[in-house]
């Protein structure tokens, strides 16, 4: 399970290599504050195996893939996005270059709080 790139900056902060502000952790799954906020709210999640891109996945990844989509939203509640449906949250998962992936470790933005955003 524990297959990491170690020219990947996602497996240096999952290894503990480069300081993060958690938010989650278990076996499979680790969540941090975005260095760079673009909402009130955000925070990155992310495999702890070491997973490319949405391109890569296959059914193995299934189990965990449906533990994160169930956990987004409580950790969104948790670190501050005013509930649904008044509130909310958004989640982007950049796929490759023509999808605007910068790090090719898998991941997603969770983004909320009150609107207008700076971006995105």
């Amino acid at each position: 399970m524990s297959v990491h790139d170690p020219n990947c900056i996602f497996c240096k902060i999952i290894a503990g290599q480069i300081p993060s502000r958690k938010v989650y952790e278990d076996d499979e799954l680790f969540a941090f504050h975005d260095i760079d906020p673009w909402a009130p709210v955000h925070f990155l999640i992310i495999p702890k195996r070491h997973i490319a891109s949405m391109s890569h996945l296959t059914t193995a990844d299934e189990g965990w893939m449906g533990r994160l989509m169930v956990l987004a939203p409580r950790l969104a509640l948790e670190q501050g996005c005013n509930p649904y449906p008044e509130g909310g949250f958004r989640m982007v998962c950049n796929t490759g270059a023509e999808g605007r992936q910068e790090v090719q470790h898998l991941h997603w933005h969770v983004m909320g709080g009150p609107r207008p955003w700076a971006r995105g």
